[in-house]
């Protein structure tokens, strides 16, 4: 699983607004990219949210993911932010492309890390 750039928001002011991941599967998955200070009023819903670190060097890596619902609960999305920020996390990556909660889980398990590691 790896991070591909869009070529497309290369020349763009904001060209970190948008970026792509690779599944295992091959299948590639078009996120946005929040800073994960953000990511706490975003009204996230019906998603994928790939929790990321990004390191000195701009790469990225996944700690952890996750499906928000059409009403997700407040006290979980507080408790994943928590968790994964103890992590290390400083971006939050958002998949919102997937129309229905089976396909949502199919892409958290291809893109599902195999244990998260701390910082």
């Amino acid at each position: 699983m790896r991070e591909e750039r869009l070529r497309a928001t290369a020349g763009l002011r904001s060209s970190n607004t948008l970026s792509s991941w690779r599944g295992r599967s091959g299948r590639r998955y078009i996120v946005g990219v929040h800073p994960l200070v953000e990511a706490e009023v975003l009204d996230v819903t019906d998603a994928v949210i790939l929790a990321v670190k990004r390191d000195e060097d701009g790469i990225a890596h996944v700690l952890d993911v996750a499906t928000a619902g059409s009403h997700p609960s407040q006290q979980a999305r507080a408790r994943w932010m928590t968790r994964v920020r103890e992590l290390g996390a400083n971006e939050m990556h958002v998949h919102r492309l997937a129309e229905s909660d089976v396909q949502r889980r199919a892409i958290v398990d291809d893109l599902r890390v195999d244990e998260p590691q701390a910082s």
